[in-house]
């Protein structure tokens, strides 16, 4: 497996696609979650996946404080149906909050998470700062980590 971090500017034609292709897959089709998934904020943010050979298999954003959110934040975060329950949400959120905090300095990091997956993301020390509320028909819960767990 390799991890791979690219702005967009460094991103090939042929690497957004199957970035783009991947969260259309996961977050549209299969949650069946008709959404504008392309939400202005990619220009802004890094994007960090993990590949075996040419396929994508975890992914996940990391958009710049001050604009969308307060915070630093990580969101799209996903990991290819055939590769779940091999550990690879554990070592991409473990990756995506090391390069948070050495490319931005950050010490709070923001994100929307889904409901079901609250105990996953408060297991890296992300607290609730929200009551669950329906985004875009999905129940979520706004969380932040921050550093020293302050």
């Amino acid at each position: 497996m390799e991890w791979i971090i690219k702005r967009f500017d460094e991103l090939s034609t042929h690497e957004l696609y199957k970035v783009l292709k991947l969260r259309v897959d996961v977050f549209v089709v299969e949650q069946e979650c008709p959404y504008p998934e392309l939400d202005g904020c990619d220009e802004s943010s890094l994007h960090l996946w993990a590949r075996e050979g040419e396929r994508i298999i975890a992914y996940c954003r990391l958009v710049p404080g001050g604009g969308k959110y307060t915070y630093p934040s990580i969101g799209r975060v996903i990991v290819h149906p055939q590769h779940r329950g091999e550990g690879v949400s554990r070592m991409l959120m473990e990756k995506a909050m090391q390069v948070l905090q050495q490319e931005w300095g950050t010490e709070q990091i923001f994100l929307q998470g889904q409901e079901h997956l609250a105990g996953f993301y408060r297991s890296f020390g992300f607290k609730d700062i929200s009551d669950s509320y329906l985004d875009d028909g999905i129940p979520h819960i706004d969380m932040l980590w921050e550093k020293g767990g302050r």
